[in-house]
């Protein structure tokens, strides 16, 4: 039995790629599967919103996975890499993220949030007070801020069967 449109749960997706990216290559070894994410959050709801948030560099291969975001079904929003001329690099969507959580939790029941980012805590805890938005969050535990996983409604680990 499907869940009606009526009753159906509403949900946005918010992906900080470069963490989700960093994250699972460092604990793993491996990418994290979008496709399948996708199709375990759509069994669940109605996907009103998904947003990847992103840093551009141009090569053709992160073209290549942007596109593929786009295809399954994400909204890509980029920013530009930034190079500091003490060979550090600058790339940071933390405030986008906010700004757009905030935007769309009138229009949500559910937040889902790919991160591991501590910062992100507070966020959460004002969209489940002010809006009583549920706010879930994909991460890889042990690479995961442990203030953003008791903020978290639900905190879903990503393991082996969310990855490629």
């Amino acid at each position: 039995m499907s869940v009606s449109e009526s009753t159906a749960k509403r949900i946005g997706i918010f992906v900080d790629v470069q963490n989700i990216y960093y994250t699972t290559r460092q604990a793993y070894g491996r990418q994290f599967n979008y496709r399948e994410l996708w199709r375990r959050i759509s069994e669940q709801g109605d996907i009103v919103s998904a947003t990847a948030y992103a840093i551009h560099r141009g090569d053709e291969s992160q073209l290549k996975f942007q596109r593929a975001l786009k295809h399954i079904g994400f909204d890509v929003k980029l920013k530009p890499f930034i190079q500091r001329s003490d060979g550090s690099a600058k790339g940071d969507w933390d405030v986008g993220i906010a700004i757009d959580v905030m935007d769309v939790s009138r229009d949500i029941d559910t937040a889902i949030l790919l991160s591991g980012d501590g910062d992100f805590d507070l966020l959460l805890e004002k969209i489940k007070k002010d809006y009583g938005v549920a706010a879930e969050v994909y991460g890889v535990s042990e690479l995961t801020a442990t203030s953003l996983i008791h903020a978290a409604s639900v905190f879903n680990p990503i393991e082996d069967d969310l990855l490629l």
